[in-house]
Order: C-alpha cells, then structure tokens, then sequence
C-alpha cells in the first residue's frame, strides 16, 4: 500500500513493521489486537477463506493490515474482540486492526482452537468449515497446493446421496492422519504438530510435509502500517478510506459510533455506552413517518448536527476569525457527544417538519425529492428559525430558496460549502433581511434545459413533475386533483402526453418526446388507456371511459397546461410550443426569478451534443402502456 502523500493530509507518524502469522493468531485470540467498535461483522466466504490459506501456503503476500496504537485520548474507540475468539471480558488491547479484520479472522478461526470457520458458502447459506492439506499433493510442488488445500464441513465428515453415504470422514485424529489429511489448525500448534505426523503411517511424506510445507509456512510473515499513539481521528478515518481493503470505506457515522461509546461521563452518569446506532435506528423510525424522509441517511443527519453546533461556535466566538459554520467531515468528526444529544431532538423534529414541507410542494414519495441532500440545510434552518419558519411570509421566502436550489441544480456538487452559506445567509433573509442568499442569487434556469429533462436522474425533472401537480393538474379520467391521498390510490406517475411509439412511428426527435415537455402525471389506469396511440385517438377512449364530455376532458387536460386542440389534431409542435411556456411559466413562479428564454430557435441538435452525458431514454420512468 502507498500514500500520494500522506505529509499533506494527515500528520502521523507510523511504523511498517512486519511479525510473523504466529505472532498475530497470539495477539487475536489473547486480546493484544482487538477491533475498533465501528468495524463490520465478519463476512468472508468459504471459497475466499481457502484461497487465502492458499496463499500463506505458498508463502505468497496477503497485502498489509492497519493497526493503530492505543491509549490516544484523541481516539479512544470501545474494542471487541475479532469473531470466533474467546478473550476475556474487559481485556485491554494494546493495538487495533483497522484494515484487515477479515484475513485476520479467516486466519485466527483457521488455525488456532477447534479450527471450525463460521462462514457462507456461495449461496450466502451459513455452514462451518475446517480446512485440511492432502499431504501427498501439497509435496508435489508449489502449483498443487490450490488443490491440496480441502474445504470440509465443521464435524469433519463429507456425505452423498442426501447424506447417506460417507465419502469421507475425518472426524477424528485418527482417521486425519489415515486419510494423510493434515488439519490446518495444527500448522501454529508446536509440539501437537510432531505427535500428529508420528501417527502417519508414511513417515518419509511426514518428512516431505514437514520440510516443503511446515517448515517455510512457520515463518510466513504479515507486513503492518502501524499507527502511532498521536494519530488523529480524523487522520484515522482519511488513512482507513484511502487504504481499506475490505471494499467498503468507513464513514463518519461508523466512527462516531466508537468514540461516542467511549465517552466516560455519559458512562459514569447512565452506567452505560452511548449507542450511536440504537439512536439512529429510532430517529428512522420516526423519520419513516413521512415516506420522503426515507432517503435520509445517518451522515446526513450528522451534517445536519454539525452545521448546528459549528453555528453556535461561529456565533459565540469573539475571535477576529470565528469557527466557520461547516458540515466537513474533519468538522464532523469533532463532534462531542454533548453536540450531539442537544442538537439530536430539536433536528428530528425539523427533519419531520421538513417531510411536511415537501408534501407542500406536493413532493410525495421519496423517489421525486429532486436533492436529498437539500433536506439537510432545511432542517437546520427550521431549528435555527424554530416555529417562525411558519409564519407566512417567512416560509414563502424558504420554498424560494428551495426551488432555486431544485431548478437551478446547485446541490449536485460542492454540497458541504451550500449546506453553510445556506444556514449562514437563508435565515436572516428569510425573516425580512435584504440579502439574497447566494443560493437565490446564483439559480438560473435556461429555456432550453426543458429540452434535456428526460429522466429522474435529473434533479430539475422532479421539481417540475411536482410543481405540476401542485399547480392543480388533474387526472383525465378521475377529474381530481392529485393529493396525496389519491396520488397513492391511483398509482401516479409521469407519463408521455404524446406516446412514445407514436412519436417514434412519426419521425420526432427523441429529446423533444422524452422531454419533460411531453410528459405528466397520470393514474396508472389513464395511462393504460392512453397506450401507444394518436392522442385524438387516446382521447376519444378517455371519453368513453369517463363518461365525461369532450369539452369536460379538454378542460381536464388545460389543467396540466397542455394545449387540447393540439392533442385531437395530433399537431406535436404546436403542443410542445404551448407546454414549454407554460412550464417556464410555473418555473418563474417557483424561483421568484425570470428564466433565461431562447432568443432564437433552439438548435435540438446541438442540444443532443450539449447533454450528451444524460440518459437518452426514460430508463427510470414509467413506460406507456400498450392499449
């Protein structure tokens, strides 16, 4: 493993020591390496387990672990043990393996005690294993071991024939050393390994074992990046990201959930741990009340924490340069328990209230909240407000910020600098002050952009949807608005207003029919009906399903801001012309702002090149349906 350059980063200083396996399965099963609270359950698979005794048998290099000196009060994380160990209740460590956890637990399961891996096989099943060596393969040189090492079930017996037949059974010393299948939980055993080999009928293929295999694998050694007692915490989560193995990187939350758990005054005052995760696990509980809350994520919630108590700091600095009002990770981690439990209610509260203010917007399900991400400034500024942020005038000026910050597509990138300026700047403005918000200030939507909104990959193609069906759009055939009781009972979506197969069988360009200008929310049933035909077609089914005259369903659809007379004349330009200023329309209304209208034709074209990164289809979208 190497580091770009770790000087820059993170100032540590570490050591790249490298003990022998023997040493490590010693310091595992007595406590010496313990891991740190925050680190994933054990997960390897059978087939992964004996690949890597593969490799030790070889003498072939595993790659590196990470371990980190304890006894660092800046990083005080609560130990566990590593699965399958049996160290004593409230042993100290005095390392812990940050990088690792699954070779090393393979290994100390394989080769020390019973030698039985709690495992899976490749169907995800649960199954205990022991590993053995066929003793005359693995002397046959270096290529022969892949096949010499043997996965067995845990009570040493392999059965056929739905477990009638015994293939073959190694349940005992004696019938191992009959078979000349060496347990690999001897290979670190000392002198149980000679009493082992002297019941080996063969004793010249005892002494090819000993020499070929034994022998080298006595000395196999694991090199370590060891961190010292000075490293930071937040040092300590940049060099597992940048170096972690396993796949799946540490995040903020993971390491809080140690160093909260450490924190000896909760404990001295409750007689227990502070559990980070319980207290997620309830605060989803609540926040999964309101079905666009779901996306909400445990790092988000902590940003949300930090902004607050970076807030507090900034205000309550008298230094000529304050703390800055952060949602960093390095900010993140600084973050006390104290921080955490007087921020935690008055946020569960105003993430719940922010789940009101979505369905406002008529924003319904989680899938169309255009940035999740967003949500995290709102709620801090709800607790920074408190119950002003419902007062009239105060709110309109949120929702301003909100869909500036949707249809201008601002929180896609650089989220963590928006999240404070937004905290920083929307309060006072939103509470009368004169100015704007960055956020406000900097939110254009183009004309043109309407051409490329095809998908919900799009945060802006959301906001639309949803800023239809708060305009009052009705569905064709129920004559009713879509609130949320209804949006659920209808199963509402986005659909083509124009179908798309009819579009294609009529030469129009994808990016005007995929376009959000052809699309808008109906039931799942007037959907069905609609199909893939002409619209004046379509719409003559309608009628007759409803019940309801031409004129009642013309005026239905002017609802949705769609031109009728262009659908029963099948003229797509003349009802792409009429949508697109209504949606800018609408738009306008949402941003407090003029959009930037096209002063010529648009160039579809060019567009295409333009937008090029976008899907090209409605991957996502609900499809209309045959008739």
């Amino acid at each position: 493993m190497a580091f770009d350059d770790p000087s820059e980063e993170y100032p540590l200083g570490f050591e790249t020591p490298q003990p022998p396996l023997s040493e490590y399965l010693q310091w595992t099963t007595d406590g010496h390496l313990q891991l740190p609270d925050f680190q994933r359950e054990y997960k390897w698979e059978d087939e992964r387990i004996r690949s890597l005794l593969v490799t030790v048998l070889r003498g072939h290099p595993m790659g590196a672990v990470m371990l980190l000196e304890t006894g660092n009060d800046q990083v005080r994380f609560k130990p566990k043990p590593l699965a399958g160990t049996a160290v004593a209740s409230g042993t100290e460590p005095q390392l812990l393996l940050l990088d690792g956890q699954q070779r090393l637990t393979s290994l100390t399961q394989a080769l020390t005690g019973d030698g039985i891996v709690h495992t899976k096989d490749a169907k995800g099943k649960l199954i205990d294993r022991r590993y053995y060596v066929d003793m005359r393969k693995a002397v046959d040189g270096d290529e022969s071991i892949e096949d010499a090492v043997r996965s067995i079930p845990g009570d040493g017996v392999i059965r056929a024939n739905f477990d009638r037949d015994v293939v073959l059974d190694l349940s005992t010393s004696e019938r191992e050393q009959a078979n000349e299948m060496f347990p690999l939980r001897l290979l670190f055993a000392g002198f149980d390994i000679n009493d082992w080999l002297y019941g080996i009928a063969d004793q010249q293929l005892a002494r090819q074992f000993t020499n070929r295999i034994l022998k080298p694998s006595a000395t196999y050694q694991i090199p370590a990046i060891q961190l010292k007692k000075d490293t930071s915490k937040s040092a300590v989560a940049t060099v597992f990201e940048k170096v972690n193995t396993g796949g799946v990187p540490l995040n903020v939350f993971e390491l809080l959930t140690a160093t909260f758990a450490g924190d000896a005054e909760y404990f001295a005052t409750h007689g227990e741990d502070f559990r980070l995760n319980d207290d997620w696990i309830a605060i989803q509980h609540d926040l999964k009340k309101e079905a666009v809350l779901e996306s909400i994520r445990s790092t988000d919630f902590l940003q949300a924490i930090t902004l607050l108590a970076t807030r507090k700091r900034n205000r309550a600095s008298t230094a000529e340069r304050p703390p800055a009002v952060s949602a960093r990770r390095e900010d993140i981690l600084r973050l006390t328990l104290d921080d955490y439990l007087e921020w935690r209610s008055p946020l569960v509260e105003a993430f719940e209230w922010a789940g009101v203010f979505l369905a406002d917007q008529h924003i319904l399900e989680s899938r169309f909240v255009p940035y999740p991400t967003q949500l995290v400034p709102l709620a801090a500024i709800r607790v920074v407000l408190g119950d002003e942020a419902d007062h009239h005038g105060v709110k309109a000026r949120i929702r301003q910020w909100y869909w500036c910050g949707v249809l201008g597509e601002l929180y896609g990138s650089t989220t963590e600098t928006r999240f404070a300026r937004d905290v920083e700047q929307v309060p006072a403005w939103a509470m009368g002050g004169s100015t704007e918000p960055i956020t406000v200030t900097e939110a254009i939507f183009q004309e043109k952009r309407l051409y490329t909104l095809k998908t919900r990959l799009a945060a802006a193609y959301k906001g639309v949807y949803s800023l239809l069906i708060a305009q009052g759009a009705k569905d064709w055939m129920r004559d009713v608005t879509f609130s949320k009781a209804q949006y659920v009972a209808l199963k509402t979506d986005i659909h083509h207003v124009f179908p798309e197969k009819w579009a294609k069988d009529h030469g129009v360009d994808p990016l005007l029919y995929n376009s959000i200008v052809n699309k808008t929310p109906l039931a799942a049933e007037t959907n069905r009906s609609i199909g893939g035909v002409a619209p004046s077609e379509y719409l003559l089914r309608v009628e007759a399903k409803s019940k309801l005259s031409a004129a009642d369903i013309d005026s239905i659809i002017s609802t949705h801001g769609i031109d009728p007379s262009a659908l029963r004349e099948d003229n797509f330009t003349a009802h792409f012309e009429r949508r697109k200023h209504f949606l800018l329309r609408i738009i306008e209304e949402a941003m407090g702002k003029r959009a930037q209208r096209d002063e010529t034709a648009t160039d579809v074209g060019q567009l295409a090149a333009e937008y090029v990164d976008e899907v090209d289809d409605s991957d996502d979208d609900s499809q209309d349906l045959p008739a």
